[in-house]
């Protein structure tokens, strides 16, 4: 298996949320399609959905992305108090663990601050200001 990439819903507000999260992990996107990119006589886009994201993708270390969409309306909202995934991050070290916490928690809710656990790890758990849950975790014995 090359990859497994997260995908996020948004209400609109995607490409916000992806300029924060690049600002955070650095890089480019490698892609940006929006609604009105795909607008055609068979395929007709409201004017309120045009500049909305259909897709975006920033690459994150060697062989991930993450990606996004805003949800059209006419689909309805997306819940963002949803709980039932996290994106996990696995940081090279205990200073980019820290760093990438502190920037993604930024004006978020931290659920579990940055701290030794139990299990050897140095981790910690937040939800960000869009409402996405991350977990940032070090892992020393991981070689590779």
């Amino acid at each position: 298996m090359r990859a497994i990439n997260p995908w996020i819903n948004f209400n609109g507000n995607a490409e916000e949320a992806f300029t924060f999260y690049r600002s955070v992990f650095g890089g480019e996107f490698t892609k940006i399609i929006r609604f009105s990119d795909l607008a055609s006589a068979e395929f007709q886009v409201p004017e309120s959905e045009a500049n909305k994201i259909m897709h975006i993708a920033l690459p994150i270390g060697k062989n991930n992305a993450l990606m996004a969409n805003d949800v059209p309306g006419f689909m309805g909202r997306v819940s963002e108090n949803e709980n039932r995934s996290k994106i996990a991050v696995s940081a090279e070290s205990r200073e980019e663990a820290d760093k990438i916490f502190n920037g993604l928690s930024a004006g978020g809710a931290v659920e579990g601050p940055m701290g030794d656990g139990p299990w050897g790890t140095y981790a910690g758990m937040f939800r960000d200001k869009y409402g996405i849950e991350w977990i940032v975790e070090f892992d020393p014995t991981h070689k590779g």
